[in-house]
């Protein structure tokens, strides 16, 4: 039987008050991949906080190997073999490859010169590790997502790593950085060395896991083996809720299309694009990234132009040069990034929701009406279930679903007739990926016309009446749900 690379014990934690941790307790054996996971805000972050050393806990015991620990420093938990690869990667965009890899060895060797063959010789045998090909020189700050984590991940393994933590390591990778980031993990695996792999996403809990521990309010709720674990299981631990993955069956559409798009290019991005939206339908528009999906997107909010083709606002055609003139003729647009592109994260939850219709809200003299404001804000953090004590904290300070229904609340307090989602739950926990649904299925129903852009299948075929699938630029296919499953979107993807 594998021995133990780590145990936690009984951890309490708590922070101003309120307790992240509730005796929570974890073993992980050499050469496991276990997967940990939970809804935001479940205790995850805190736990793989104080596995490594950065939080201390206020009871329970750290046990690496014969080790026991009451509490333990960053320094102490690299020893014991703990790398943690957060989500930024904590690389220095800056330097190069190189010098990235090499700077904690010079550190800890305390050398003054620089030597750059010594550098290069150590950056190679990284490497090597995982035979990982990337120009040394290269710049970090211009690799991909999917190069940046594999150096996070050659630098981890330099330090004589036993477990490394990756969390959410999928969020911005594509199918193809996904299979080859598992190929690694079962490698490391044969080498004994274990993964905590931090997901909420069922589907790569379910492929490259073998056993698995949920949390749920700072609890665990459930571990075992994946093998005992399904879909409804799975979601039932992580959000105490047992969901109905029913079809979307549009009730309420238009008998004339809201929005059309005829003969729709745009050098380099995409060609020939041809469909139409009626008002009350939910349309999917999925294919891998570089398909053209978002340059689309953009380009329907007035972002980027079209080359040539039309689209046709209530059967006009309009021209779509500028974002302002697709709010002016009804669309609203929730883009892919919503931390940089979405929102403005330090200002208040209130002011990011009616942020858009300040207009309304205003005099002739351009000052607004603060009562108006409070109820407009109150509306919509009831309607669409904002948990929040207090919509005048900070955006920041809520959670990643949270923070998506503040953009839409953003442009439903908007007369819309059409609403374009890139992404609409991506990095998003399983309970609030269900509630974003259901509100986007209740807006169709009141009449919205609906576009969502993903490349999450699951999303696609259970919430939209109507698929496309781009390919190189093109629609390769136009299907209904009743046509589709999961393979055959993979195939006309690929």
């Amino acid at each position: 039987m594998a021995q133990s690379v780590l145990k936690v014990v009984d951890i309490k934690k708590s922070f101003a008050g309120v307790q992240a941790l509730k005796g929570v307790s974890l073993e992980i054996k050499a050469g496991e991949i276990h997967c940990l996971a939970g809804e935001n805000g479940s205790g995850k972050s805190t736990l793989i906080k104080i596995i490594s050393g950065v939080y201390t806990p206020d009871e329970g015991q750290i046990i690496f190997g014969d080790k026991v620990y009451s509490k333990i420093t960053p320094i102490e938990a690299i020893r014991n073999g703990i790398q943690v690869i957060y989500q930024d990667f904590s690389i220095f965009p800056n330097l190069s490859v190189m010098e990235n890899l090499a700077f904690n060895e010079e550190l800890a060797n305390k050398r003054k010169l620089v030597n750059r063959k010594r550098m290069k010789k150590i950056a190679q045998e990284a490497l090597a590790k995982i035979n990982f090909d990337v120009d040394l020189n290269a710049k970090v700050g211009s690799l991909s997502v999917a190069s940046k984590q594999l150096i996070a991940i050659c630098r981890a393994l330099m330090l004589n790593a036993r477990l490394i933590i990756m969390d959410e390591p999928t969020t911005a990778l594509t199918r193809k950085e996904v299979n080859a980031l598992f190929n690694i993990i079962l490698d490391l695996k044969k080498q004994g060395i274990a993964t905590l792999f931090v997901s909420h996403k069922l589907d790569e809990v379910f492929e490259i896991s073998e056993r698995f521990t949920i949390l749920r309010n700072g609890e665990k709720a459930a571990e075992g083996f994946t093998s005992e674990l399904d879909n409804k299981k799975f979601t039932y631990y992580m959000t105490g809720r047992e969901f109905e993955d029913k079809p979307f069956v549009p009730t309420n559409v238009s008998e004339d299309p809201v929005l059309s798009v005829e003969n729709l290019s745009m050098n380099g991005f995409y060609e020939n694009v041809n469909f139409s939206l009626h008002r009350g339908e939910i349309l999917g528009i999925t294919g891998l990234l570089g398909s053209g999906r978002t340059e689309l997107a953009l380009s329907l909010f007035g972002i980027m132009q079209a080359d040539t083709g039309t689209i046709k606002i209530d059967g006009e055609p309009v021209k779509l040069d500028s974002p302002e003139t697709a709010i002016n003729h009804g669309i609203g647009y929730v883009p892919e990034d919503r931390l940089t592109e979405g929102l403005f994260l330090p200002q208040s939850i209130g002011d990011n929701i009616i942020v858009s219709e300040l207009d309304k809200l205003s005099s002739r003299l351009g000052i607004i009406d603060r009562d108006k404001k409070k109820e407009e804000i109150r509306q919509w953090v009831d309607k669409l279930s904002i948990a929040t004590p207090n919509p005048d904290n900070a955006c920041s300070t809520l959670s990643g679903g949270n923070q998506q229904r503040v953009v839409l609340a953003k442009w439903l307090s908007r007369d819309l007739k059409v609403l374009v989602l890139n992404g609409p739950t991506m990095g998003v926990d399983i309970g609030s990926k269900h509630d974003i649904h259901q509100i986007l299925r209740r807006l169709a129903e009141q009449g919205l016309g609906i576009i969502i852009i993903s490349d999450d299948i699951p999303e696609i075929l259970t919430n939209c009446s109507k698929i496309l699938i781009m390919r190189n630029g093109r629609i390769s296919a136009a299907l209904t749900p009743d046509e589709a499953d999961t393979q055959v979107l993979a195939r006309y993807m690929m």
